[in-house]
């Protein structure tokens, strides 16, 4: 399926956001994982309404901007598939991203890999109801087709995250290895400030790929990938770590060099970007995108004490860390997010 000039557009805006979504080493251990090898096709598949409200916020005398709802909710992937394709791969990180059509802005609300998650509509296959998120995506995809509903893996994802979090999805976006290094590539690499120096070299290594010191740096499309997956302080500082990136991006994003190279930028990497928005939508987002500035895109996250780690016997993984958390204080936070809002203090179950 080719894509239209305003479809290109779209995919590179929601390709950018899309790269925060970075993934982290696969999970080792699931059945047939590495079996599954693809072709360069990416398929597009049809839109899937997971929660039909779009906006639970309180009524407003302002209509929506450019004929859109009130808010769109996406699910954005980073896929850890090494191939220019989608038939395997985990989403090793996932944010949900809420776009205000009423006071035009963006919230993005990232949600850990390794929650331990029921994954509704596959037990009949081999009785796997429950996962890792991350795994969700994997399993609707087209290397197990354990989802029979819409979206495939996107929809899968999207299901599972409102079946456990009540998180409202219309949509997805996924990007892979591939387009990822292709796109902050094209974009001339990131300018990025590391509050604490980051290392990810195994023991006696010397691969300076992967140290990164404190302070100021400039990482081409391989080295901003290893930042944003290594995690040898764990999931919650490498989510912060991915902040920062994304904030690198949106810098470049609207720079006047990246304005010019648009054409060249879109194709490296329209080819291997999985998502369906349809064109009505994208034609939505694209009118809304020059009314949000970066002051009104804001990422939230959840307080890291809420997590702790734990180790569970799954059927698929075996015994396997995973991190648990009260699904109701989630929920809890997830409510305000789906109304554009954010709690400040931990609230009670």
């Amino acid at each position: 399926m080719s894509a239209t000039p305003n479809r290109r557009i779209l995919l590179f805006i929601l390709g950018a956001v899309s790269l925060l979504c970075l993934c982290s080493t696969p999970v080792i251990g699931l059945t047939n994982y590495q079996a599954f090898v693809s072709n360069p096709t990416v398929t597009l598949p049809p839109p899937f309404i997971i929660n039909t409200a779009t906006n639970t916020s309180t009524p407003t005398k302002t209509p929506p901007l450019c004929g859109g709802p009130e808010a769109m909710f996406i699910v954005v992937v980073g896929s850890d598939a090494r191939a220019d394709t989608y038939v395997s791969g985990l989403a090793d990180a996932i944010r949900v991203v809420r776009v205000d059509f009423v006071n035009p802005s963006m919230m993005m609300l990232p949600f850990p890999r390794d929650l331990y998650v029921e994954i509704p509509e596959i037990s009949e296959h081999y009785n796997i109801t429950h996962g890792k998120l991350n795994q969700a995506f994997l399993y609707g995809n087209d290397g197990f087709k354990y989802y029979d509903g819409e979206g495939k893996g996107l929809g899968l994802l999207a299901l599972t995250l409102e079946h456990n979090f009540a998180v409202q999805v219309n949509h997805g976006v996924a990007v892979n290895l591939q387009s990822f290094v292709k796109i902050v590539d094209a974009f001339g690499g990131i300018d990025i400030n590391l509050p604490t120096a980051i290392d990810g070299r195994v023991k006696n290594s010397i691969d300076s790929n992967f140290y990164f010191p404190a302070g100021e740096q400039h990482l081409n499309g391989y080295r901003t990938m290893i930042l944003a997956r290594l995690r040898p302080n764990g999931d919650i500082i490498r989510t912060q770590t991915q902040d920062l990136i994304l904030k690198a991006l949106f810098k470049k994003v609207f720079t006047s060099t990246t304005i010019t190279n648009l054409p060249a930028i879109i194709e490296s990497f329209i080819t291997s970007v999985q998502t369906n928005l349809t064109e009505s939508e994208i034609a939505q987002l694209l009118c809304l995108a020059p009314m949000i500035d970066s002051e009104k895109i804001q990422t939230v996250n959840f307080p890291e004490e809420l997590f702790k780690t734990k180790r569970v016997n799954d059927p698929i993984l075996g015994y396997t860390s995973v991190l648990d958390v009260d699904f109701a204080i989630l929920r809890k936070y997830v409510e305000e997010f789906n109304k554009g809002s954010w709690l400040d203090t931990i609230p009670q179950p």
